[in-house]
């Protein structure tokens, strides 16, 4: 691309590039002062480091502007490659636009910017001897500073949006103001076309019927796709946060559905989004009257012991509790077994959503939480931001900027479709369990006046990491198969959070490691894990069967409706659809 077809841009002055140094300089230290004024005290920044990090800067900010001027600046044709090892040479898929590395001006913005970069992070990592927490989230608020200030996420120092502007006539921006005009009245960030997706019609759609309703859940049994199904039913607990059908999306993509067609009865909670009725819940109530409940409820209808039980995230931390609960009580032969997605207990390496729990948060939590609950669009606010750079600022250039259509992607609309948290419960979650973590402590929490211990839990359980989880870290899922006494399967999946898990077979995709053998540290499992391609959800169904293989016919209490408990209406129900 040549200069004149981006409109003659001009190369900076020294001067300017010292003033745009100077800016972001002073923004750093407006965090390295909100930092210090949090711990009470001056920050220590190991002086040789410093030194180190500020000659390097200098030195390759040096050689930068020499390869630039050595080449002719504006009038060479492409700019000379950065050196190897620089972070100019790192990979960075916004810049993936050619102009980023073709064109002499944006390639020198590019490179100037990375190399900004990478000199105010190594700064935030060169702090010394302070509070890990207080070092983390300066680490994390320089992070989205330099995320937010990238070249990329304005428009007159994007190629894409220029080329983009001169071709539609600035249609692109008009129809950028539309949709952020739009997702300002709504007061959250679109990711996707939600005229594409129905609740019922093409996700959440597995047949089944609404058998159970509270005023806390309902209760779905799905419609067996076998002639038999093993005797022994499947519960799952999905989280609270966001709707169930993170687990039955599309067809395709539904664990709800590949589970029937193994041959297992499902049943699956979906939570109410909490309103002002729900105020003063707390975890007790989701454990007792929730998933306890549940498991009685399953095992009566169907005249068995007890069942296979799966808790995702929030649902598995939970469902963790419930176990110690059973145990204490003599009765954790309700559960056959237990199966863990991404979920944590020990929340002493929990990540960045840690760095969001504080006094001043707190106070935070409880002024949006004023009516008794808290808007899901907070929470789904606070976990773009732990992925800024691809849940907030790429859809700032798509939407906004560029004025692309929104595409139709079903695990993007399940991420929008936010539900509302009890207040008092969230509180307490934040504080008892991240904060303070005493869910590990034996009998530091007590539910329904029973103290609970992790370490009384014997029943069976397979615990699933992913390994690039921003939310629940694979280090700390790890830490469950440390607190649990019974046999434990661990599978770390490629991906994160959401594909780690939902990532059927047919699909191909990413892969997974298992151990043989007991490991004492996640880095022994990964030195001795073999790798599988592909989907684990069949390693998960091998363990499944070796528990127990025996069936019984898909008919009678099998099918929704077809016991004592009468259809209440068809799957998915209503409070999945109540906003």
């Amino acid at each position: 691309m040549k200069a004149n077809d981006l409109g003659e841009p001009h190369l900076p002055t020294l001067e300017q590039m010292q003033q745009w140094t100077q800016v972001l300089g002073r923004a750093q230290q407006l965090l390295l002062e909100q930092a210090a004024g949090a711990t009470g005290r001056a920050l220590p920044f190991d002086a040789e480091a410093v030194a180190r990090i500020q000659t390097g800067f200098a030195d390759e900010g040096l050689a930068l502007w020499q390869r630039f001027l050595d080449a002719g600046g504006m009038l060479r044709d492409k700019p000379e490659p950065p050196p190897p090892g620089s972070p100019a040479a790192v990979k960075d898929r916004r810049f993936a636009d050619p102009a980023w590395s073709n064109h002499p001006f944006y390639d020198l913005i590019r490179q100037s910017y990375l190399l900004l970069s990478d000199y105010l992070l190594k700064l935030a990592d060169a702090v010394d001897d302070a509070d890990p927490r207080q070092k983390a989230k300066l680490r994390f608020a320089t992070s989205g500073l330099v995320d937010a200030l990238a070249p990329t996420n304005f428009a007159f120092t994007n190629p894409a949006v220029i080329e983009k502007t001169l071709q539609s006539g600035g249609e692109n921006l008009v129809k950028g103001l539309q949709n952020m005009l739009a997702d300002l009245e709504k007061g959250q960030l679109t990711h996707t076309d939600g005229t594409s997706f129905e609740v019922g019609r093409n996700i959440a759609a597995t047949p089944g019927k609404v058998i159970k309703e509270t005023s806390l859940y309902q209760l779905i049994h799905y419609a067996p796709t076998t002639e038999k199904v093993l005797e022994t039913p499947l519960l799952i607990f999905p989280p609270w946060i966001n709707r169930f059908y993170i687990l039955d999306l599309s067809p395709e993509k539904s664990f709800v559905k590949w589970a029937l067609d193994q041959g297992i009865s499902v049943f699956l909670l979906s939570w109410k989004s909490a309103d002002a009725s729900m105020k003063d819940l707390l975890w007790d109530d989701y454990i007792v009257d929730g998933q306890v409940d549940a498991i009685d409820t399953v095992r009566d209808l169907l005249g068995v012991q007890s069942v296979h039980t799966i808790g995702y995230c929030v649902a598995g931390t939970t469902l963790a509790a419930t176990l110690a609960l059973l145990a204490a009580r003599g009765q954790a032969d309700k559960v056959a077994s237990a199966t863990f997605f991404t979920a944590q207990v020990d929340f002493s390496e929990a990540g960045d959503l840690g760095l969001f729990i504080d006094d001043e948060q707190m106070k935070l939590v409880e002024q949006l939480s004023a009516g008794g609950f808290l808007d899901g669009r907070y929470m789904a606010a606070t976990f773009n931001l732990l992925r800024g750079r691809d849940l907030i600022w790429n859809y700032v250039v798509n939407n906004y900027l560029l004025g692309q259509d929104y595409p139709p992607f079903d695990l993007l609309y399940w991420n929008g479709d936010t539900t509302n948290l009890p207040a008092r419960w969230h509180r307490d979650y934040l504080t008892q369990l991240y904060r303070d973590n005493l869910l590990v402590v034996p009998d530091a929490l007590s539910v329904d006046g029973t103290p609970l211990d992790l370490r009384k839990i014997r029943t069976p359980a397979y615990v699933q990491a992913g390994r690039e989880d921003h939310i629940a870290p694979a280090q700390s899922v790890w830490k469950l198969t440390r607190h649990l006494s019974g046999p434990v399967r661990f599978i770390l999946a490629g991906s994160g959070h959401i594909a780690g898990v939902i990532n059927p077979p047919a699909a191909g995709k990413y892969q997974f490691w298992s151990a043989d053998e007991p490991q004492p540290d996640l880095d022994a499992f990964i030195a001795a894990a073999k790798e599988t391609k592909g989907s684990w959800w069949p390693d998960w169904l091998g363990w499944i069967r070796s528990l127990g293989d025996s069936t019984v016919p898909a008919k009678g209490a099998r099918q929704p409706g077809g016991g004592a408990l009468k259809a209440i209406e068809d799957a998915p129900g209503r409070y999945v659809r109540t906003r």
